[in-house]
């Protein structure tokens, strides 16, 4: 059968057609990179605000020196450049077991290092335990398919070489506590909650501020993912693809197969009758990660029945900057957190 002629017009309506959609496909594709630097910039922005320390706070800030035991750091636990971590080692050598706490740093998943938090790590090496700042893969245009799901294995991965580290060291871990700040705390959670089952030593508690715990659309309203268009559901399910490593499309949000695909990185769906006792504070006017998020992760523990302690910053948003009564609260329910469940004997 011959084919049917197409006239001129046609044949010109039908290629602006094509470069339309085109062009249409590339804006989608910008305004999707767009909320994925949008989400970046606001953690870092988010870092950026730093509480006013109180006297109160300044308590849990210790500075290292020599007097306080040993420091070793950049220990390999894989062979990857970020694959490292810092070991501080109490100076009291002679006791037959120790408990590890491992403090996770903050950054958005895309920059920071476990030095940032060598003050608070250098507390708890005074305290007596032995503590462990740990880096992962962050993501960057070096590291394109880094992600929380991948971070989260280093961190699986390196905690076995972190005992082990310390037991050659002279130091015998039989108990741990995970911890950490916003993205830290996240993977934090996700180690408690998703891979005790499989850790070393038996995990007793998690404590930690502001990190992501689960990523439903409507909760996340400070992209504007909350208002059901098809945009914002393309922007977060390519923004919360890119934080799991699967392929997330805007039909699935509200299904069970959704639940299914982010369970590795989100916090909220790992909660059993047999999680830890935890510890965390968040901030209500956080426009980083949502503060709707930290209502399901309370609700969540509480109706498994887990001890657990929930602390609102009423005036504060990812930097927890505005409320240093209630950052006080929270070092000091800290405390009494390691005092419980991982006591220094």
């Amino acid at each position: 059968m011959r084919k049917k002629a197409i006239s001129p017009a046609a044949d010109e309506a039908m290629k602006q057609s094509a470069a339309e959609k085109k062009a249409q496909k590339k804006k989608r594709r910008k305004k999707r990179l767009l909320t994925v630097l949008a989400f970046i910039i606001a953690f870092l922005a988010g870092m950026a605000s730093k509480t006013i320390p109180s006297p109160r706070t300044k308590a849990y800030s210790v500075s290292w020196d020599n007097s306080l035991g040993t420091l070793k750091k950049d220990l390999p636990y894989g062979d990857k450049p970020a694959e490292k971590f810092d070991l501080y080692l109490p100076a009291d050598d002679t006791k037959d077991s120790y408990g590890l706490v491992i403090y996770l740093h903050a950054g958005g998943f895309t920059t920071g290092d476990k030095s940032d938090d060598e003050k608070m790590l250098s507390w708890l090496c005074r305290k007596g335990y032995v503590a462990a700042g740990i880096n992962y893969t962050l993501f960057s245009d070096e590291n394109p398919d880094a992600n929380i799901y991948t971070q989260s294995v280093e961190i699986r991965d390196a905690v076995p070489k972190v005992v082990e580290k310390a037991k050659e060291l002279g130091y015998n871990i039989t108990a741990m506590a995970t911890s950490g700040g916003s993205a830290g705390h996240c993977l934090a959670m996700i180690y408690a909650y998703r891979d005790a089952d499989t850790s070393p030593v038996p995990v007793k508690m998690v404590f930690g501020a502001v990190g992501p715990s689960s990523f439903y659309p409507e909760d996340w309203s400070m992209y504007g993912f909350d208002r059901g268009t098809d945009e914002a559901l393309e922007g977060a399910a390519f923004l919360f693809g890119k934080m799991s490593g699967k392929k997330i499309t805007p039909d699935m949000f509200g299904t069970v197969s959704y639940d299914e695909a982010m369970k590795d990185i989100s916090p909220l769906l790992q909660i059993t009758d047999d999680t830890v006792p935890s510890l965390f504070c968040y901030g209500a006017y956080d426009k980083v990660q949502p503060f709707a998020a930290s209502k399901r992760l309370d609700a969540a523990l509480t109706e498994h029945g887990i001890p657990h302690d929930y602390l609102v910053a009423p005036h504060s948003g990812h930097g927890l900057q505005n409320d240093n009564a209630v950052m006080g609260d929270y070092l000091e329910k800290m405390e009494e957190y390691l005092d419980t469940y991982l006591p220094v004997d």
